[in-house]
């Protein structure tokens, strides 16, 4: 499933195939410099919440080594994906609400572009807090989705917005979007030494038929809104998104701005 705004939407269910089209060319990108905010070194464990086909836990992987790296994720597609990427790691199916893992046994948690969809943050913070060693750290990344720093949305909904109605994108704003939210989480789970650094990825089309290529492939609202649009209508957003892309004649960038947030738990 795809939720959208003018400034953002989300990915839930979709295949590992679908998610890799769109999304999943960002959350590749985005691993290293979210990896390195965390302070991410060889001897430690880590776990990858919310895994999804395992962008951010081949990082892990390549840096410490499957057996120092654990996996979950909630959409049976992603972990099936993960699992036979990385056979040697430990990928199961769970929730962030309710993590499959035992108290206190890693020294780094990470969630790279999970709070968005998780209906409880809280619990969720919680979790991690509770697998994570004293002392270690708890790190996420969120898309900074004010201004439309997530240019792969902000094109299609301003093309989007110009003939369907703005009711249509009402009330689907991602949680997190910004990285004052993402910090009051943190706070309020009683984390430390909190840091923020914002990280700016970016994934080259070949040209504008590469870029519907990846949107009509997304399991997804978007993927059914253009799917149901008239000819005479499809047409005219392919004109507006070509528009909103300064009608370009060959390859093109879109970039995206995640906000890492670090913190770090209780020591006893």
């Amino acid at each position: 499933r795809l939720s959208m705004s003018d400034t953002g939407f989300s990915f839930a269910e979709e295949t590992s195939h679908e998610y890799e089209n769109v999304i999943g060319r960002y959350s590749r990108q985005l691993a290293k410099p979210f990896a390195d905010h965390a302070g991410v070194v060889p001897l430690m464990s880590t776990l990858d919440a919310g895994c999804g086909p395992g962008a951010l836990t081949a990082e892990l992987v390549r840096r410490l080594g499957a057996a120092s790296v654990s996996a979950f994720d909630p959409t049976p597609a992603f972990v099936r994906s993960c699992a036979a990427d990385h056979p040697d790691v430990n990928v199961i199916p769970g929730s962030i609400e309710a993590i499959p893992f035992a108290d206190h046994v890693f020294d780094v948690a990470l969630a790279q572009l999970v709070l968005h969809f998780v209906e409880d943050p809280e619990k969720g913070m919680s979790e991690m807090i509770r697998v994570t060693r004293p002392g270690g750290v708890v790190a996420a990344a969120v898309w900074d989705l004010d201004g439309g720093k997530l240019e792969l949305v902000r094109v299609f909904a301003g093309a989007a917005l110009t003939f369907v109605p703005p009711e249509t994108f009402a009330n689907l704003r991602p949680k997190f979007g910004n990285a004052a939210d993402a910090v009051a989480l943190f706070e309020r789970a009683g984390l430390s030494d909190i840091d923020v650094r914002a990280i700016t990825v970016s994934v080259t089309d070949a040209d504008v038929s590469e870029y519907w290529a990846a949107m009509r492939s997304a399991a997804s609202p978007v993927a059914s809104l253009i799917d149901s649009l008239s000819p005479p209508d499809f047409e005219r957003l392919r004109t507006a998104v070509s528009e909103q892309l300064d009608n370009p004649t060959g390859a093109f960038t879109l970039s995206g701005t995640a906000n890492s947030v670090v913190g770090r738990t209780r020591v006893w």
